[in-house]
């Protein structure tokens, strides 16, 4: 059995379970498309495209984010296509979204931000996510017939629970990388120049 340091903080395991976890989430944007969820097809394809920058920006496959990271989007992605929680589901997959970015901005680029910092930018960035996603939601019920839009007071409590889920997600995962020196964390920010694979 792998031990739990050897899950946090190897390079090549870390990759492992991400491309893993990643082939999970596109599985359930493809049976999601087959169901005809196109918007939320979409979704899906966002947030793994997000996740896998940065082995595309580099050309190197160990060079991921976090596999809990992508574990998150691939629980927003298992729980939609079971059915269980669709609303959850959405806020975790838009929340989601947002994480990667802040993590992939922080591990893989100059940009260094404090933990407080980083939860209330991952939470600022989930809200701008949600806003397009509100968007596209209200065009594919204009367009496609759909019924996400129910009423207004539905739509603003979307809102302050994305805004929720995201600060709890955050604040999670900052407590976390503190703790695990995880690949992506402020003790070990990038996969080295010699491990390229």
């Amino acid at each position: 059995m792998v031990q739990f340091t050897a899950l946090t903080r190897d390079e090549r395991v870390n990759a492992l379970l991400g491309w893993v976890l990643s082939g999970s989430v596109a599985l359930a944007a493809v049976e999601s498309l087959l169901r005809g969820a196109v918007l939320w097809a979409a979704l899906t394809v966002v947030v793994l495209a997000v996740a896998l920058v940065p082995p595309a920006a580099t050309g190197r496959w160990r060079v991921m984010v976090p596999w809990p990271v992508v574990g998150l989007a691939a629980v927003a992605a298992l729980l939609r296509a079971v059915g269980r929680s669709p609303e959850l589901a959405g806020y975790l997959a838009v929340a989601t979204f947002a994480l990667l970015a802040v993590v992939e901005l922080d591990a893989f680029t100059p940009v260094r931000m404090s933990r407080a910092f980083a939860v209330g930018f991952a939470a600022l960035t989930t809200l701008a996510a949600q806003g397009c996603w509100i968007v596209g939601q209200y065009y594919s019920d204009r367009w496609l017939g759909t019924a996400f839009l129910r009423s207004q007071r539905e739509l603003q409590w979307d809102i302050v629970l994305v805004t929720g889920v995201s600060v709890a997600v955050a604040a999670a995962f900052q407590w976390y990388f503190a703790r695990t020196g995880h690949v992506g964390s402020h003790r070990r920010p990038q996969v080295r120049g010699d491990d390229a694979g």
